[in-house]
């Protein structure tokens, strides 16, 4: 079995900066209320006409992270995107990557696990280095939330929290036994699916007829829902339970952890598990305050700065984990 390492990372975020204070203009909500319960002070957030899209902010991650990879957009085998936000219903922002980045006909598959999407995109990834079936491959996370968000004080609990941009990450086969990803730990519970859902459109819910059911506009499932104590819940105790997984799994200790890379779902959620390891401030690493929650884009764009900052480096155990729609839950166990 051959191992994988992360060669090259990159990110991009929009221009907009959008603060609580510009959100409160629009709803019913105030700094105050926004930083106590998410943590979050700013996001970024497409603007009509500035070229951005899911693939495009994909793509523009992605040459950050071919450049430092050392490798050429040509040597890559596979890509995988990872989103809830695709630009089409069909096809993916795969297949729109491979042509924007002029790649030669090499395969593309999309993730949809929302939240979890990169943390299962690596693990994905992961596999098919690992088996030997490809040797370069380009993961990424991208989101375009603002352009289906409630932006009324109707939206607020959902619509405050989450901002758009996008992370990458070149894999690639090791040579170096005991570096690269050590494991990874994937689970999923879908009783719980619509606690965290947007239900329309689909095939079971097209926009026609969502007018005719909701000609007011009281319930409108083309906006996403939250039952925002339960995931909070939920998300505690599955971020706990699988990064023990990955530890138990390769004989570590909380002790081992240099950083941890939670998904930026909720400060104040990330702050809790902090304080059950007992982790030192050093040893997490949290962008939401700047960026909001990026769901699959999130944990490549921390991941991205924390090494960028030089707070990753050479020899580190790090742990990603997510936990998000689904309920979907992993993490990644490396050696940087």
């Amino acid at each position: 079995m051959y191992q994988t390492k992360i060669a090259g990372l990159g990110k991009y975020v929009p221009e907009n900066v959008v603060t609580n204070d510009d959100l409160s203009k629009k709803m019913d909500t105030n700094d105050e209320w926004i930083t106590e319960r998410t943590g979050i002070k700013e996001r970024r957030h497409i603007k009509k006409g500035d070229g951005n899209t899911t693939a495009t902010m994909g793509v523009k991650a992605a040459k950050i992270a071919i450049e430092r990879s050392g490798i050429s957009k040509d040597d890559i085998d596979l890509i995988v995107f990872a989103t809830l936000s695709p630009d089409y219903y069909f096809p993916g922002c795969g297949v729109q990557v491979q042509e924007m980045l002029e790649i030669d006909t090499c395969p593309a598959l999309d993730v949809r696990n929302q939240c979890s999407g990169f943390v299962y995109a690596i693990s994905v990834a992961d596999q098919f280095i690992k088996t030997g079936m490809y040797e370069n491959i380009l993961v990424i996370g991208s989101e375009n939330h603002s352009g289906g968000l409630d932006f009324t004080t109707r939206g607020r609990s959902v619509s405050v929290i989450f901002g758009d941009g996008a992370g990458a990450a070149v894999l690639t086969r090791s040579d170096h036994n005991g570096q690269g990803i050590f494991s990874t730990h994937l689970h999923s519970e879908g009783k719980h699916a619509l606690e965290l859902s947007l239900k329309g459109p689909s095939t079971n819910h097209w926009v026609p007829e969502i007018i005719a059911e909701n000609p007011q506009g009281d319930d409108i499932p083309y906006y996403p829902y939250m039952n925002g104590q339960f995931v909070f819940k939920n998300a505690i105790q599955r971020f706990s339970e699988v990064i023990n997984e990955g530890l138990k799994e390769n004989g570590l200790e909380v002790a081992d952890i240099d950083m941890l890379i939670p998904h930026q779902a909720n400060l104040r959620i990330s702050q809790f598990v902090q304080q059950k390891f007992k982790l030192k401030d050093d040893q997490v690493y949290n962008n939401i305050q700047r960026y909001g929650n990026t769901t699959a884009a999130s944990i490549p764009i921390a991941l991205t700065e924390a090494w960028e900052e030089g707070k990753v480096k050479e020899g580190d155990v790090v742990v990603l984990a997510a936990f998000g729609s689904g309920f979907t839950w992993g993490s990644v166990i490396l050696k940087w």
